[in-house]
């Protein structure tokens, strides 16, 4: 990876762009890929969409989501300890001993989600790990000094983790679910434009909002792009680590390549022409299938407005919801060629109906 990406991938993973609360993180992507778009747009939420060729009648979209889970306060005890909800699919199980940053007006306030030691818990299910039972301590001895730091009910909690290198060979961090998602459809515009490619169409390269609490910023651009085509590019669970079952979630490996998704939100006349370029060009994929719905933004736009042909790439990832995630290098990779040589190969008005 060339220096400028990675500084550029380092900068925005260790941003913090809980969901609802995304903008420093848009903003720190916009200003990367201006270089690369003609114009850009943004919602009332803080999706922001980078456009190449606006002026044109047939339009395609390129997508990622920008947030990442996280907590509220949700109650202070007399005593100063707080209590917390989710906002998003946040896992109770790994927060304590966690460092957090909780996002107030003043600033980050630093605090750990606390845990009696091994030597005094019982072994009953209540002495587990619950959403009802995890804290957070801020160093302080009463509600009064919580408040005089700018805590409040609602204010939002993330976790302190950075990126980093795990063996040369994987991106480790928290939020690579879905800020990797747009780190790859930002090197994307950066290598059509650098190598020139002039294309037929318009180009909308999206990062939406509120994915992980059901996919609402994708349902809300959607429907001012109205696109003809979308690729939603997400992750998925790498199921070679133990207590996987791959009998249940599929058989997919870090560093075979990006997966395409079979299901009802993936429209195949799409999906052939993406693993026809993926045969030609010999970039690896996977295969995944969905029974009923994806649970990507993929969902957003294959039914919004009349339809629009959509398709997912899938980056294989390990420890998804945790402060550890993991990617392999070349995957990476393959999904940033898998969806430049689609665009360099796509013609302008190209009609994906199965019936005409």
């Amino acid at each position: 990876m060339r220096k400028e990406s990675y500084e550029f991938l380092e900068k925005y993973i260790n941003n913090a762009s809980p969901t609802g609360y995304e903008t420093a993180g848009q903003k720190i992507w916009l200003e990367y890929i201006k270089p690369y778009i003609d114009t850009y747009i943004t919602d009332t939420y803080g999706t922001v969409v980078g456009i190449v060729n606006p002026d044109a009648k047939y339009k395609v979209v390129i997508e990622a989501h920008a947030d990442e889970i996280s907590w509220y306060v949700n109650y202070i005890t007399d005593e100063g300890y707080i209590y917390v909800i989710r906002n998003g699919g946040s896992d109770h199980q790994i927060a304590p001993s966690k460092r957090v940053n909780i996002h107030t007006k003043k600033g980050y306030v630093k605090a750990i989600f606390g845990w009696p030691a091994i030597h005094v818990r019982g072994k009953k299910e209540e002495d587990q790990p619950s959403i009802d039972n995890i804290i957070l301590d801020c160093g302080c001895k009463n509600k009064k000094e919580v408040e005089a730091l700018g805590v409040h009910v609602g204010c939002v909690v993330t976790y302190y983790d950075e990126l980093m290198t795990l063996n040369d060979r994987y991106y480790v961090g928290r939020a690579l679910d879905n800020r990797m998602g747009g780190f790859m459809i930002a090197e994307v515009a950066r290598m059509l434009k650098e190598k020139k490619n002039k294309l037929g169409f318009g180009l909308y390269i999206v990062n939406s909002v509120q994915e992980e609490i059901g996919l609402r910023g994708a349902e809300m651009i959607s429907r001012r792009i109205k696109p003809d085509v979308a690729i939603v590019t997400d992750v998925t669970h790498d199921t070679q680590s133990p207590l996987y079952k791959k009998e249940k979630l599929g058989d997919v490996a870090c560093g075979k390549g990006p997966t395409l998704t079979v299901g009802p939100d993936v429209q195949n006349n799409l999906l052939e022409m993406l693993t026809g370029v993926a045969a030609k060009k010999k970039i690896p994929f996977q295969w995944e299938a969905s029974s009923s719905h994806s649970g990507t933004d993929t969902e957003a736009f294959a039914f919004s407005a009349e339809g629009v042909a959509s398709a997912l790439i899938s980056l294989p990832l390990k420890y998804m919801h945790t402060t550890v995630e993991a990617v392999d290098k070349n995957d990476v990779d393959s999904v940033i060629k898998l969806m430049y040589e689609f665009l360099i190969q796509l013609k302008a008005g190209h009609d994906f109906r199965y019936i005409k």
